[in-house]
């Protein structure tokens, strides 16, 4: 019998691939950002406020899945300029297009298969397998920027951003280095495409030659078994595991062929050293950025399911005027929404000299989460992103801080309420007129006149300094403590004073929201003593 006697090309096998990026100097006139027209929003941690406002679950929900972008830094950077927001405004109706959306989905999908690629690369345990993975990684780069760049031409785009970028892909396409990365890639690839080789396998003994036009005896092997063949039967093959990595026995053959071919394997592993930043800077930076207009949208249309709205709000850099009408609490309302509950809807304004809500009446009524959606949806309008309202105007803070109650810690040695009154202090200190200031239920823990007494000082600090503020609180006089203090109000069903509505309404302080908090503390509110009677 003679032995067995195979042929292969080298473009074939040894390969599968994926790793990290690393940059390269572009020579290319820079496109600067689809987030950040004018700034660099350098390194930021997590904002103070963010889980008092809950915003760090919208953020949550937002980036579900979308770990490989590392997209929360850029939610905790918002802007003060109605110029950059307008920017991120135009780019979001962009991407909002069927068509530029379906472009760029294509784009982070073939982007995402390149990383995968290189991942590989970085992973596998033989040096010529993971150079084979580094060259299809640069090869599917190059084709994805050029496909990225022929599907914008095709796309009519509005937004500065969107259009700057398709400039500079133009520039890079024609730049020396980009053609000088295509033609390396196709230089190898058609060098290790021309290699072939044969293998010559006796018992234990693995001979590799180059392939002289030795015959191939699959087609002969195949008819004479053919007459043998009586119909379809049963696969006993065994499936074997398809894995990235080589064994050593494949090593070894392609140790062989490369001691056959040395040249072509020389110039991939020039082409590996040479294009190791294969990458250029704003192609990686807009692959990352424009998920973050990608994630929100899809977090925004399962919100919209529901027959809820957002708006582009309306922003003015001279007024201090908020008017919002229909606005929800986007991190309860994605939680309700996935629970086919329900969301109320709330509107309010501040006009003219007015600048603080205080907010009262029944515990549980919907108060804390208004006050969360009084600071989420500046906080949003600073992002650029479209706000959870019907409608929304409103002006961008230079800063957003809350002051919610906190639990006692042994480590600053004080009390609920000198830690309430050390906070508060802190926040007066650090805003300004153009400031956003959240107050929930503050000086609590305090008894009614010290309550009272407080709450007055801090508000009447906020109306000096011109901010805007919700105060949350269970002592009505404070909504009348000045005409440019707005009194808005729990509501409950008329029927049954004991069933929220989670409505608040503008309307004068009923007087009854401190009643019920101490007749709730001594057991004798109406759904216990509605109870004890039932009983």
């Amino acid at each position: 019998m003679k032995p067995a006697c195979t042929t292969a090309t080298a473009a074939d096998g040894f390969y599968r691939q994926k790793n990290r990026y690393f940059a390269v100097v572009s020579t290319v006139r820079p496109f600067p950002s689809v987030l950040f027209p004018g700034r660099n929003p350098g390194e930021n941690a997590e904002p103070e406020f963010f889980r008092d406002l809950n915003l760090d679950q919208i953020v949550d929900a937002v980036t579900a899945g979308r770990d490989e972008y590392d997209l929360r830094p850029f939610f905790y950077a918002p802007s003060a300029d109605c110029a950059e927001v307008r920017y991120r405004h135009e780019v979001l109706r962009d991407v909002r297009r069927e068509d530029v959306r379906a472009c760029v989905d294509e784009f982070a999908r073939r982007m995402r298969e390149v990383r995968k690629q290189q991942e590989t690369s970085g992973k596998l345990h033989y040096e010529k397998q993971k150079q084979r993975w580094f060259l299809d990684a640069v090869e599917s780069y190059c084709a994805t920027v050029a496909s990225l760049r022929a599907q914008l031409g095709e796309c009519e785009l509005s937004s500065p951003a969107l259009r700057g970028l398709r400039e500079f892909l133009s520039g890079y396409l024609r730049s020396e280095e980009y053609l000088a990365l295509v033609a390396d890639t196709r230089r190898c690839r058609e060098d290790l495409a021309r290699i072939k080789y044969r293998v010559h396998i006796r018992g234990l003994r693995v001979d590799v030659r180059r392939y002289t036009g030795e015959s191939d005896y699959t087609d002969e092997v195949e008819k004479v078994f053919a007459r043998f063949k009586q119909g379809a039967a049963r696969d006993y093959r065994v499936q074997f595991r398809e894995d990235a990595d080589m064994d050593h026995v494949q090593a070894q053959v392609l140790d062989c062929v490369a001691k056959l071919f040395p040249d072509a394997f020389q110039r991939l592993r020039d082409f590996c050293a040479r294009h190791r930043g294969y990458l250029d800077p704003t192609v990686a930076r807009f692959d990352r950025e424009v998920q973050f207009y990608l994630a929100y949208l899809d977090h925004m249309r399962r919100i919209e399911v529901s027959g809820l709205a957002f708006c582009y709000p309306e922003l003015s850099p001279d007024s201090r005027d908020i008017e919002v009408a229909d606005a929800f609490d986007l991190a309860l309302a994605g939680k309700l929404v996935s629970e086919r509950v329900p969301v109320v809807r709330n509107s309010f304004r501040l006009t003219g000299d007015e600048r603080v809500i205080v907010v009262s009446g029944p515990n549980n009524g919907g108060k804390t989460t208004f006050a969360r959606m009084f600071g989420q949806l500046p906080y949003l309008a600073g992002l650029g992103l479209p706000v959870p309202a019907a409608s929304a105007r409103m002006f961008l803070p230079d800063r957003v801080f809350s002051h919610f109650e906190r639990e006692e810690h042994l480590a600053t040695l004080r009390g609920k309420l000198d830690d309430e009154l050390v906070r508060i202090r802190e926040i007066l200190a650090k805003a300004t007129g153009g400031s956003i200031l959240v107050l929930n239920e503050s000086f609590a823990s305090t008894t009614l006149h010290d309550a009272r007494f407080i709450g007055a000082r801090v508000l009447e600090a906020v109306l000096r300094l011109g901010a805007c503020a919700v105060y949350v609180t269970f002592v009505d006089e404070l909504a009348a403590l000045d005409e440019a203090v707005v009194s808005m109000v729990g509501a409950v069903a008329p029927e049954d004073p004991a069933e929220r509505t989670y409505e608040i309404t503008r309307r004068p302080a009923d007087g009854i929201a401190y009643a019920e908090a101490i007749a709730a503390k001594y057991g004798l509110s109406y759904d216990t003593l509605r109870r004890r009677i039932a009983r």
